[in-house]
């Protein structure tokens, strides 16, 4: 057998784990790892223009795949640069394996050039971070983080010097078997029981979707039919549960609509299914509350509960669908989906009103044509701000289509190196961004990006020349708008001598016709649409001591705004209703 190095073997493992590429700028520290890329057919380097780029991609890619992926950063600087986006991919629960080369080994701790302790940096945003200061550690600390990072579902780090990374691999080191995919998680009997005779005992119960069904939503109809509940979700469940949903009464939380809020405060019983929903002021204090959950840490963190129930969401509902008496009585859920069909009437006549013809264009309409334009199994990656509120309301999931943000880490520029890690995935997919100026701006360099790999991502810019989210936080606190305004810039022109496919947007008429070019484009597109930057209308119950960042938190008043195709699903689910 011939012999490795360490980073060869680094790499060889990455290989056997499922690892198809490497995302990173290359440095000195990590010459040999690049190197051994290199020389490994069965694994790519991808160059990126900014580190933080290469963590927002690896966490897209596990995100829509499921699986390990992997970046690397250079010694100081280039591993720092990590952190963003390491931070996200954690909080995303996204399977994520960082490389953070290092100094000499010789050197560390001696305030050498460069010289950072990545092992203590990494710790807040990993399940693991430990330094590889000798050869004789490999593989098994790899496969120890390899088994984090998949087993626990986020980030683990491997700090390596670049002379460790060169130097010979131990011959004799045992190879583990790897665990790739995770098992699935049943509660025990008791819980699954006493949540069967609290179910039987209400009246009138409620069901609160997250992340966590993910893959379960067959199991959720059958569960909401046999209790007759109506369904709400938060935003990282949208995707897994609103479409196809008879029972569906919306969203909540600041970006919410329609009866979400009303459903989780009128019920006997709220069941919280796969969801570490941050926002307590929306949750109820006075109802009884079930959290079923698969990490057991998420149980009880948000609010008082009644039973905490541990296990992944479909096979406790595969145990427990069977166990629960069916009710009968359809009031309560007729009630809410009533209600929730009058709440989206109603922002609906205020959102349409001569919005074709509207300059400058109102960003909900931009929004409503790409979700008819787009692709029934398109990517979209979404920018933190006002593109999320856009999102939420106004993106159509039918179970094939995937929804990507930094819906937990709240980090501006996120859209743009996501879409790089979820098109990689597969070429022939659609992947639109929805970039706000800001933050597309932020990390406008990894649109070189998408053009010297040749990308076809398509970036839709919502260009209102201003930090949207900001520019409203300040004026819901009373004060007036300070440092949010951007110089208007044509992004279109930018974007075509980049070598690039780009067109700008100023009145709605261009609009279809603009994105139709944009998706029929075989490379990377950018469509710069200018838009309203006042098209929000601000509930006037909101007070200044009630914001808190970015999803004025402490507020239970939800943003008024459009819900685009959501009102046709709900007056279909109304229509549907039996007739006494």
């Amino acid at each position: 057998m011939a012999k490795q190095s360490v980073a060869e073997q680094y790499v060889d493992v990455l290989v056997r784990a499922g690892v198809k590429r490497l995302y990173g700028v290359v440095g000195d520290s990590l010459n040999p790892v690049v190197d051994a890329v290199r020389r490994n057919k069965g694994i790519d380097w991808v160059a990126v223009r900014h580190e933080e780029a290469a963590a927002f991609a690896a966490g897209a890619e596990a995100q829509v795949t499921g699986k390990l992926a992997a970046c690397a950063g250079s010694c100081g600087p280039g591993n720092l640069h990590l952190v963003n986006g390491l931070f996200d991919a954690h909080r995303s629960m996204a399977p994520v394996l960082a490389l953070a080369s290092h100094i000499p080994s010789t050197e560390i701790g001696t305030t050498f050039f460069q010289e950072t302790h990545p092992d203590r940096l990494f710790v807040e945003c990993s399940h693991y971070s430990e330094l590889v200061s000798h050869p004789g550690q490999m593989p098994r600390v790899l496969q120890t983080a390899i088994q984090h990072a998949v087993g626990r579902r986020g980030v683990a780090v491997l700090a390596l010097p670049g002379d460790v990374a060169a130097q010979e691999a131990p011959t004799s080191a045992p190879e583990h078997a790897l665990v790739t995919s995770r098992p699935s998680v049943r509660p025990g009997d008791e819980e699954i029981t006493r949540l069967a005779r609290m179910i039987d005992d209400a009246e009138k119960v409620t069901l609160f979707c997250g992340a966590g069904t993910a893959g379960a939503h067959a199991e959720v109809m059958e569960f909401a039919e046999r209790l007759k509940a109506p369904v709400g979700h938060a935003l990282r469940g949208k995707e897994w549960i609103q479409y196809d949903n008879p029972f569906d009464v919306g969203m909540s939380g600041l970006l919410g609509y329609g009866a979400a809020y009303e459903a989780t405060h009128e019920c006997d019983l709220l069941i919280l299914l796969g969801t570490d929903f941050p926002y307590n002021a929306f949750l109820p204090d006075d109802v009884k509350i079930v959290q079923v959950d698969v990490r057991a840490e998420h149980l009880g963190r948000r609010t008082k509960l009644d039973l905490a129930v541990w296990g992944d969401v479909r096979e406790t509902l595969r145990c427990l669908n069977p166990l629960v008496t069916p009710k009968t009585s359809r009031r309560f859920l007729d009630r809410m989906l009533k209600r929730h069909a009058e709440a989206l009437e109603g922002v609906v006549k205020a959102y349409t009103r001569k919005v074709d013809r509207h300059v400058p264009i109102h960003p909900e309409y931009v929004a409503s044509v790409l979700d008819e334009e787009a692709s029934d199994d398109a990517v979209f990656t979404v920018d933190t701000g006002m593109c999320n509120v856009w999102a939420a309301r106004y993106l159509s999931p039918n179970g094939r289509r995937r929804i990507i943000g930094s819906f937990s880490h709240g980090s501006m520029a996120n859209a743009l190196p996501q879409a790089i890690g979820a098109q990689f995935t597969d070429r022939r997919r659609q992947v639109v961004t929805l970039s706000g100026d800001g933050g597309f701006a932020m990390l406008m360099g990894e649109f070189l990006t998408l053009v010297q790999h040749d990308l076809p991502v398509k970036v839709v810019l919502f260009n209102n020349s201003s930090l949207g989210m900001v520019e409203l936080e300040q004026m819901v606190s009373g004060l007036p708008s300070h440092g949010t305004a951007n110089t208007d810039t044509d992004f279109a022109a930018i974007a075509r001598a980049a070598g690039a496919h780009g067109v700008r947007v100023e009145k709605p008429k261009q609009l279809r016709g603009a994105l139709r070019e944009a998706f029929r484009h075989k490379g990377p597109a950018l469509v710069d649409v200018v838009t309203d930057p006042n098209a929000l209308s601000i509930p006037p119950k909101i007070k200044a001591e009630m914001v808190t960042g970015f999803a004025l938190s402490a507020s239970r008043i939800v943003l008024d705004g459009g819900v685009g195709r959501m009102v046709q699903m709900a007056r279909s689910n109304l229509r549907n209703l039996p007739r006494p």
